[in-house]
């Protein structure tokens, strides 16, 4: 698993997020951007201006992309997760997260907060505490930290957020 500026990172349902400029800023060269929306990716494309062609760039549906077997060693997904409703499109998205990580690699997911919002931008979510993010995605993957945080919204509201850190254990890697 590489590690530093050389780690490949996946950035799930980026949008017009920073992360990648960040990340980018850092000097770190392997970088994928996935969101559905073609227009949230050519909005972040417009904003780096040359810098966008040092990124990988990826329309599609997360739980349906095809995406290189065990090719990152970070997942990046500051947002999807939560709108994912039924059972059947998180395993979906688990089997994903087993099959393009690296053995040893790890997810960095945030969820609303179980005090979070039951509806985003009129969709329906679903809201998470650690231990019921530890249930969905199983004995593969082992948390290594949580943080809670109320992230202000464009609105001037907050929102209770959950992040969660899991590393996937090498012993299942490609198994899920």
């Amino acid at each position: 698993m590489a590690s530093g500026r050389s780690a490949a990172i996946l950035d799930v349902g980026a949008g017009q997020s920073t992360l990648v400029d960040d990340l980018l800023l850092h000097g770190y060269e392997h970088i994928t951007v996935l969101d559905i929306a073609q227009a949230a990716l050519d909005g972040t494309r417009q904003r780096l201006g040359a810098g966008a062609a040092q990124v990988r760039w990826l329309v599609g549906d997360v739980t349906k992309a095809e995406l290189e077997p065990a090719a990152y060693d970070v997942w990046h997904d500051r947002g999807v997760f939560h709108f994912l409703t039924t059972a059947a499109d998180r395993a979906a998205y688990v089997r994903q997260v087993g099959r393009t990580l690296k053995a040893g690699g790890h997810i960095v997911i945030s969820a609303f907060a179980l005090e979070g919002p039951r509806r985003c931008s009129g969709l329906d979510v679903v809201r998470y505490d650690a231990a019921a993010l530890e249930r969905v995605f199983g004995p593969a993957f082992r948390l290594v930290k949580t943080v809670e945080e109320n992230h202000p919204t464009p609105f001037g509201t907050m929102q209770p957020f959950l992040y969660c850190c899991f590393r996937m254990e090498a012993a299942v890697q490609g198994r899920l």
